[in-house]
This record gives C-alpha cells, structure tokens and sequence, in this order.
C-alpha cells in the first residue's frame, strides 16, 4: 500500500486529473479539468496566484493563452473569484452564492440563487447594491446578516453576466446632457449618453440605446443612442417598446428569408413518400375564428357503430422545419408566436406559416394525423399516428358552424359537422366524468379605430363550435402523450402540477370561513376542484370563491418530466397541435415522426429546451400584457372625472383593484380613498379592513369609482371612490352618463369578471381553449406574479385570521406597505403590512391578481389567433 501511494506521489500532479480521460476525448491536448482546478484550491487551503497554479499543473508557456482563459470563463460562471490582489480564490470557500437578481420599481431588489445554492432564499438587495447591477445580471452574492424586517440581506460580490446590451427608454435632456430613462421600471438606473451619439433623437422620444459602461457603486452606466423609435404616443409605437423591453426577435435574419423563400409552394411528388397516407379524399375542414390566417389544424369525424373515428390533421412543420437549419435555430429562439392586438409575431416567416404550412383551403398540405377510434362513453379506444397528404375541404369560421348546428344549411359539408357535434357531446360527456376543472369566465376584444387605439371593449361569445374544436384538440394531444410515453421517446410535456400544502393551506383557511371544504384531505384531485366548483355555481359569492381556487393551483411549464396536467385531469399531456406557433410541438412532431422511424430524436437537453420554451411562452404574455395595459390606459384618458360601477378583482396592502362592470378595465383604489381610518390588510380573507370602523372592502364587493387619472407613464389608471351619498350620475361604456342602480361597496359580485387589467384574451382569433386553458391563460401571467412576488416583498407579520365584519381591535401599527404595486407580482404573496398613510400612487397592477397560474390559454390574437389546445 506503501509502495502504491510513493507511485502515486511520483506521477506529475496534471496527470492525476480524474476528469483527464473525458478532457482527452475533448481536446487533442486537454488541459486541467474545471473540477480538478477547483478541486487544488480548495485543497490548497488559502488563495492562489495564477502563475503558482500554473507551475503547480506544469502548464507550459504555450498553454498559458487557453489555461487564462479557462480560468476567466470559471469566474464567468462564479466557480472562481479573483481578488484585489488577482489572487485565485474557489468561490465555495468564500461562501458566496450565485443569483439572479430580480430588480423592483421602488430601488430595491432580491437575488434569487441558482438551483442548488445556498439555502435557496431569496436574498433582500437594498439599493445601494441595486446601484451596482442591473435587473436579470447573474451575481454573486454574499450574505450579510438580516435586515430590520427579517430578511435575510446581501452584498453583491461580483457580476457574472450581465443581462441586457441595449434597452429601450425614453431620452430627455438636462442641463445639456442627454439622459435615457429605461421603460423596464425595474431598472432604476437613468442612462447617460455618451456625448455626440444621442443621433437625431429629440426631448422625449422613444430610443434603443446600446450599453457602452455599465454600472458600478460610484458610476452611472453610459450608452449610445442606436434607434431612434419616434414619438411615444405614436400608433403602434406601445407595441415597439414591449418588442424590446421584453427582447423579443421580431426582424427575421437573411438566412431566415433566403431559406423560407426557397422553401417549395406547394407539395410536389417526391414530398409524398411510400409511408405518407393520402388523405385527399376526406372531407377535412379547419375551423377558426374569422380573422385567422394561419390554419395548423383540420378536423373530420364518422360515425362507426357506437363509436367514432376523428381524425385531427396537424400541418407537417416538421417536414419544412429540419433540426439545425436557420428556421429551426431562429424558430427556437422565439420559443412561440406574439400576438398583439393588431398585430402578430410569428414563429415562422409568413412564407411558411401563412402559406405552405397552412392548411389553407383548395390545396394540397402534407400533415401529421392523429386517427382516433373513440368510444360511446368518449374514451379513446385506439389510436394511430402517420404523415399523410390531404386537401381541406373548407376554411369555416365558429360563427359559422355554430349557425349551421343550430339552424341547418344546404351546405354539403352539415353532415359532417353535425357528427363532429354528436362526438363532441360524447368528449363532454367523458370531460365530467374525468373531473376536469372548468370554471366561468368572460373573454374580451378589443375594437380599434382608424388611429389603432381602443374604440371599445367588449365580451366574446364563445359558442359550442369553440368547445368542438377544443375537444378534439385535446384528444389528439392526449394521445400524443401516451404515444411518446409507451414509446420511451423522450419530449417535452406539458406538465400541470396540484397545489403546494401552503397554497392548500390558504385555501382550506379561507374555505372554512364560508363554510365550505375541499375534499381530497393533503393531496386532492382535480375532481375534488371540479366538485367544489360545482357546488359553488350560483352563489352570491362565487366569483370570490372561484378566483381563490384559481390562485391555489401551480403554473402550467414544459419539461421532459411528466408529472401529469392536474387542471384537464390528465395522466399525461403534451403539445401537439399547433406547430406552426408553438415550438414544443414541432419538437413533439419530432418525436413522433422518429418514433414511426425507428429511432430516437435527440435535440440536446430536453430540460434546457423545457426551460427555453416556458421563458418564452411568459415572456410573450407579460409583452402582450404591457401592450394592453397601455392601450386600456389610453382608452380611460378621455374618461377622467366619469363615474362607472365596478368590482373589487384584487385585494393588497394598500388598496384595492377595481375592475369596471362593462368596461373591462381595472384600477386601483389607494388605500387613502377608503376611508378616514387606519386600514389592515388581510391576506386570509381576501380584504382591507378598517381598525376603527369595521368597514371592510372584499374581494368581490361592488363600488362606484370615479377615474381620476390614467398615466400613460406607467400604464395606470386611479380611481376614487364615490361615496353613497353623493348618488353620482354613471357613465356607460359608450360615455353616456346615467343614474346608478346603487352605488353600495358592500354588495357582492354574482358573476365572475376575469380579464383583469391588460389580461384579456383571444381577442380576434382562433379556438380559445378548453375552459381550463381560458382559465388557465386569465392567470397564465400570474407565473410573473406568483413566481416573482419578489418584486413586491416588504414583508411583515403574518394577521391573525378574523372576519372582517366585526370591528378590529388591534393598535395601529406604522405603516409598511409600499405605495407601489409591483409590477408582476402576486397579490397573494403581498405581506399582511399595516396600510395607513397615504403616498404617491406610483404602482402597477399585478400580472394577475392571484398568486399562482393554471396553464396558458391563446392570448387575444390579431391576424393569426389560434387553438385550445395550448393548455
């Protein structure tokens, strides 16, 4: 043993590498492994310098260049830090913990460790650090006690990464220097532009600036103006600032074109392959909403025995789309599809997406088909998949079909249709008795006028058509899952998970105070959601009730993990439907194809993909809510001093969110319009009691609001709150002013309004989803809320629970709540702060009102809406 460790000793240190073999099959000549280095600090004991490295591993003078570099990308990464004195030191032993930092409007902000570092606390980061960093930098950061508040405080050691290179904001001068304030208002910094490159923006326009010196503890960062955008009220120009704030590709490269532009127009013969199915001769037919101009999917139906058989044809994206070629790299890159009012960002260029991928009406379209033998009871017996070549038979809109199913027509085509209905009351059928949650819920549209601003705001109607496709859509995806699943291909799923205890708990706390109770004891189902739901349909108090079951369930995410869909009651789900705006299914379709192959698809690391795309399906809402909430604040300008009705959607520490019955616009009212008295929130109950008198605002109650301000700034709108004595004359939604049916805060909601501020959805286009995924996509953005109530952390203690009916009793506490809504955050996770004083209203409304999402429905769709499927 003696003698093994003396031949150890003798073999030259770098040689010793238990990482050498996998460096070899690297590189020709591998130098230290990453591990190894860290591994020689640590042991080392106290800092090294890197030339005593160096000689420690025998690096010879020609490596000295790739060994630095080595060293610089470790630091990079937050594995080393080098000091003051370019000491080397391992960055475990200075215990110091790799971050995100998470910026909020008021200065101050947290950093959030990376998977696995620290505690897995958040860090509170006040703003004397903030100076240092920007929102999104990776940091690392050094625990420095607790602050007086309890949290736990850092110090930001060093920036890893910075986040942003160019920012959009507005330019204005002072004093003869140009200054750019970001429009991202977590980013607190005021840019300085380098003398000489403001280029020909003026005082108050909107600029791209690019970022020459970022910010330090003593320094301001400095840039240089690229763009100039234009004037900030200019159409259209709320639609440019959200493309570049949330850094959304949105100018395809010239590869991109030159690529989509050779793609072949139509389908040619060597494209029908032996084991493409021709399916020419069945009447299949897309249905969507009258403004869609992409059609990824086309449905037909038989009626065989008992039974059925549904075919749900899906456009071949793939077969266009190949792994690694520069649309599938840029497809990647936008994860999905943008949809603006007016305006779309697609995934693919129109070349594709609008034209050889659509299954247009007429023409020939190669596809993906799920063929379907589904039962009486509306369970999927058998189901195959193949590529096949079919000719849609018609483009029919919803309006349409619906009109057809309900008075009939002399079109060739009803027939099938109405077997399309008699499957889709047996899917319904089957959909109840599964227990899939489905909740009411108003979807809104938009109406512009000739200068691109809101005319008006009005409820969709969604009909049985919606639910028809809807169904299918879920069926095929269903069995997409199961087809992958019992294939061990690996894909991503869409994964929904249950309600975590805390979460559960909350509900369960706030339940018992209706007396009412969710069954399921620690680990209920979705049928126990959908039972508790039914059982509260009708009553006075059901929307309350509705959006506290909404904020108990998780965000829906992709991942190569199935773990199932708790919202739709499903073992297993995934994304199949609609590849031309969605690239987990082009991936999905991936799978399939090699399965029927006999081979695997391996795109890389399925749980880096997963990641990318559920970045990028939430940053395409919060982008499509900025551009909302700027126009619905625009749209309020004129109505400053009317007085409209409403109902209280969000409760928070200082005030309450009121959303305009009719109008579909929301607001706040400061905690300083309630009333002369000293206000507690009250997380458990949903409300804003006063200390003196008693008076309550709950979640839900009816108010008489006046507009008092709509600040284009920040996307905001003001209310106060008109008294009962003053009998105030209403304002319709058309402007007209009328008498009040009562003007009472006190009474209670009997419908549920769930398009809060800036969260309307499918507003011109195609399938809105299964009532799960329109419930899902009214919080969808709450994942911004819940995920990063950070933003709106200043925490205090917990309230005991009370009804706030009865007067509370207890002393008045110095006021903590921040005068700001966060912009994000979860009124949920708002602290149990005591509200007093008045303050400056600066804040924004909540991504959504609640603390947590279901999965994501199509958002309000311009040129191209899409399907239900996107649960």
């Amino acid at each position: 043993m003696a003698q093994s460790a003396k031949k150890q000793k003798n073999i030259p240190l770098r040689l010793q590498d238990p990482f050498l073999e996998r460096e070899k099959l690297k590189y020709s000549n591998p130098l230290p492994s990453r591990e190894f280095v860290l591994q020689l600090l640590e042991n080392n004991g106290v800092p090294m310098f890197p030339e005593e490295l160096a000689a420690m591993l025998s690096i010879k003078n020609t490596e000295l260049g790739f060994f630095e570099r080595r060293l610089l990308a470790m630091e990079r990464e937050g594995q080393l830090i080098i000091n003051r004195k370019g000491a080397i030191c391992a960055a475990q032993k200075l215990d110091l913990i790799k971050c995100k930092v998470s910026g909020h409007r008021d200065g101050f902000g947290f950093a959030l460790p990376d998977e696995g570092e620290g505690s897995g606390v958040d860090i509170f980061l006040p703003e004397r650090e903030m100076k240092k960093v920007m929102h999104g930098d990776r940091v690392l950061v050094r625990p420095s006690g607790v602050d007086r508040r309890g949290r736990q405080e850092g110090k930001i050691v060093e920036v890893l990464d910075h986040a942003f290179s160019k920012l959009v904001g507005r330019i204005h001068q002072e004093r003869g220097v140009w200054i750019v304030t970001p429009e991202d208002r977590r980013i607190r910094h005021e840019i300085l532009i380098e003398p000489g490159s403001e280029k020909d923006a003026k005082h108050g326009q909107v600029v791209m600036v690019e970022i020459l010196q970022y910010p330090d503890a003593y320094r301001q960062p400095v840039a240089k103006v690229v763009e100039v955008l234009g004037n900030y009220a200019d159409p259209g120009m709320e639609i440019e600032i959200a493309l570049r704030k949330h850094a959304l590709p949105h100018e395809f490269p010239a590869e991109v074109l030159a690529q989509a532009k050779s793609t072949p127009k139509k389908v040619r013969k060597k494209d029908l392959s032996r084991d493409r199915v021709d399916l020419r001769h069945l009447p299949l037919v897309t249905i969507d909403g009258e403004t869609a101009r992409d059609f990824d999917d086309a449905v037909y139906a038989e009626k065989q025995g008992k039974g059925f058989r549904l075919i749900v044809a899906i456009a071949d994206v793939s077969h266009y789309v190949q792994p690694g070629d520069a649309l599938d790299k840029e497809a990647l890159e936008r994860g999905t599809s943008v949809y603006f009012p007016r305006r779309v960002i697609p995934m693919l260029p129109e070349a594709l997406s609008n034209g050889i991928c659509s299954l247009n009406p007429d023409v020939e379209r190669l596809c993906m088909v799920c063929d379907m033998q589904i039962n009486g009871k509306g369970e999927v017996r058998r189901y195959q998949f193949y590529p096949a070549v079919m000719l849609s038979k018609a483009r029919l809109t919803y309006t349409q079909v619906w009109d057809w199913i309900q008075h009939g027509t002399d079109n060739p085509l009803l027939p099938n249709i109405q077997t399309l209905y008699s499957l889709f009351k047996v899917l319904l059928a089957a959909r109840a008795k599964r227990g899939a949650i489905e909740f009411d819920s108003i979807e809104t549209q938009m109406i512009f006028n000739e200068q691109g601003k809101i005319d008006k705001i009005v409820p969709v109607v969604r009909n049985d058509a919606h639910r028809l496709i809807e169904e299918c859509m879920l069926a095929a995806n269903v069995c997409a899952a199961d087809f992958l699943l019992k294939s061990k291909q690996k894909c991503l799923y869409r994964v929904h998970e249950g309600p975590t205890p805390e979460k559960l708990e909350n509900l369960r706390n706030y339940l018992q105070l209706v007396g009412l109770t969710l069954a399921g004891n620690d680990r209920p189902t979705a049928k126990d959601y959908a039972k508790l739901a039914e059982q509260i349909h009708g009553r006075s108090d059901a929307p309350v009730l509705q959006t506290m079951l909404l904020r108990s369930m998780q965000q829906a995410v992709y991942t190569p993990d199935n773990n199932g869909h708790f919202g739709l009651a499903y073992d297993a789900y995934t994304h199949f439907t609609s590849p031309i705006r969605r690239y987990p299914d082009l991936l999905v379709h991936r799978s399939i194809k090699a399965v029927l192959q006999g081979s695997k698809y391996k795109p890389g690391k399925w749980a880096q993909l997963g990641m990318h795309c559920s970045m990028t399906e939430r940053r395409a809402d919060d982008a499509s809510r900025d551009v909302e909430s700027w126009l619905k604040t625009y749209y309020m300008q004129d109505k400053v001093g009317e007085v409209f009705e409403g109902k209280i959607s969000a409760v928070t520490s200082f005030g309450v969110f009121v959303l305009l019955d009719n109008v579909y616009v929301e607001g706040l009212v400061h905690i300083s319009e309630l009333g002369k008295d000293y206000f507690h929130f009250r997380k458990d109950i949903q409300a804003i009691v006063g200390e003196k008198s008693g008076m309550s605002y709950r979640l839900g109650d009816t108010l008489t609001v006046k507009v008092v301000s709509a600040n284009l700034e920040n996307a905001q709108v003001d209310f106060a709150l008109v008294r009962d004595t003053a009998q105030p004359v209403l304002a319709s939604p058309g402007g007209k002013r009328e008498k009040p049916q009562h003007a009472s805060h006190t009474a209670t909601s009997s419908r549920k309004q769930t398009n809060h501020g800036g969260r309307s959805r499918n507003q011109h286009g195609k399938h809105a989803a299964s009532r799960q995924d329109n419930v899902a996509a009214v919080l969808q953005a709450a994942s911004a809320a819940s995920g990063r109530a950070r933003n709106q952390r200043k925490p205090a203690a917990v309230p005991t629970p009370v009804d706030p009916r009865p007067p509370v009793k207890d002393e008045p506490a110095k006021s903590t709540a921040t005068r700001r809504k966060p912009a994000g955050s979860s009124v949920a996770a708002q602290s149990a702060g005591d509200a007093v004083v008045p303050a400056t209203r600066s804040r924004r409304k909540p991504a959504a009102s609640s603390e947590a999402a279901v999965p994501s429905a199509p958002r309000g769709r311009s040129r191209n809406a899409k399907k239900p499927d996107s649960q």
